[in-house]
């Protein structure tokens, strides 16, 4: 009767397999490089003795020692090698265990630098990054998800958690050892990722690997004139500071008060726990969505967006449009943007975003009934090309699986 495995398990099963092969193919570099070295201990010990002889004699001595090593025991290098093989014994116990299924103990192995972190490569702006991208209403793309883990290659079915932004899957046992993903994060991605609220992997969660090299320098050479240190959190003086300092740079004056209320309204939406400070992360993210909306052009946006993205936001598109005549209001737009942070909640139970799951328009909106601009500028109609090239910067601040705000939502 077979043995029921949770998920779990499964995973390390694999993880075991996979440092089993890398132990084996360490193995087999020890033992030749072991095997080399005791026979060049052996000629350096016997070197002295042989010189001191004439040939003659030489080749006699040899020829005694040879028949004595013979008949009296194993040579050095043969005694050499009995440990040489033992290692290949418990190797192919390895693979027996591999072959079967069982794997190693963890403790068996070191698991220090097991897997390599992968480099990351900025993307390059093409010739024709502004033109406009003619994406489809009606023909949805559906990519399906890749068979095999990102990090290790291997298929495992199951046990692969796949990225709602990207066709990649991993291994949680993978992230872990990559080092990735913190316990807590971890527990959430095996939370939410067969979920229909869905979880990015940290390609597509680090909104700063959008950034071209140019734009990075950019905003590091911002980043070391305000003294921002990397990888640290900042208090609400820090931002405040980091704001006037770009304000006079980039305006030559300082912040109003409307400002710097808005800058401490942004500093909360970057700390929804109220802790008192933003992650690096965060704050990194924030200033990346600003670098996008600076230099980039909606068309070069919507190219950012991947496959599941466009298929969402059609969706979205459709689900808005009951009257299936391609076009809807400015105030379903602004709401659709809003929506796809609404979607993200861990409280949803649905990625088929509604304009009943925004939530209740205040009166005072712009989009209310009893606005006088909804009456004329809410009611102007939306293409599906202008909605895909709106919405495109909304999409993309919504990847992060942080509940941060990374970009202020449209009113």
């Amino acid at each position: 009767m077979g043995v029921l495995m949770s998920k779990k398990q499964q995973v390390e099963k694999v993880q075991k397999c996979t440092a089993v092969v890398s132990a084996f193919q360490s193995g087999l570099k020890d033992r030749a490089a072991a095997a080399k070295q005791t026979e060049v201990e052996v000629e350096e010990g016997d070197g002295p003795a042989k010189t001191a002889a004439n040939p003659e004699e030489k080749s006699k001595e040899e020829a005694e020692k040879e028949e004595t090593d013979n008949s009296a025991g194993p040579s050095t290098s043969q005694q050499a090698s009995a440990p040489t093989r033992d290692e290949c014994k418990v190797n192919q116990e390895a693979w027996s265990r591999l072959r079967d299924g069982k794997g190693v103990e963890p403790e068996d192995l070191e698991k220090t630098h097991q897997l390599t972190p992968p480099a990351f490569v900025r993307p390059k702006r093409e010739a024709d990054d502004d033109q406009p991208v003619e994406v489809e209403l009606e023909k949805k793309e559906q990519p399906p998800s890749d068979e095999m883990c990102d990090v290790c290659e291997v298929w495992t079915a199951d046990d692969l958690y796949p990225c709602r932004i990207c066709t990649r899957v991993f291994h949680d046992g993978c992230l872990r050892e990559l080092g990735y993903l913190r316990a807590e994060a971890l527990q959430e991605m095996r939370d939410t990722a067969h979920t229909v609220t869905g979880w990015s992997c940290y390609y597509c969660d680090n909104l700063n690997l959008l950034l071209t090299e140019e734009e990075m320098y950019s905003l590091m050479e911002t980043f070391k004139q305000c003294k921002i240190i990397p990888e640290s959190c900042l208090v609400s003086d820090e931002l405040l500071q980091y704001r006037h300092f770009v304000s006079k740079q980039q305006f030559d004056k300082d912040l109003t008060d409307e400002q710097e209320e808005e800058v401490l309204a942004q500093f909360a939406a970057l700390d929804p726990e109220k802790k008192g400070h933003i992650e690096w992360s965060d704050f990194l993210y924030f200033e990346s969505l600003a670098m996008l909306r600076k230099f980039r052009t909606e068309n070069s946006l919507v190219r950012l967006m991947t496959a599941k993205e466009r298929d969402k936001a059609r969706s979205v598109f459709l689900g808005l449009d009951l009257d299936k005549d391609g076009m809807i209001t400015r105030a379903e737009c602004r709401q659709a943007q809003q929506s796809w942070f609404h979607s993200l909640n861990k409280d949803s139970q649905s990625c088929n975003v509604s304009i009943s799951q925004v939530g209740p328009i205040c009166e005072s909106s712009p989009g209310s009934s009893g606005s006088e601009r909804s009456k004329t500028g809410d009611s102007r109609p939306v293409t599906w090309a202008d909605f895909l090239k709106e919405s495109a910067i909304y999409i993309l601040a919504a990847r992060p699986n942080s509940s941060a705000m990374h970009i202020h939502l449209p009113l």
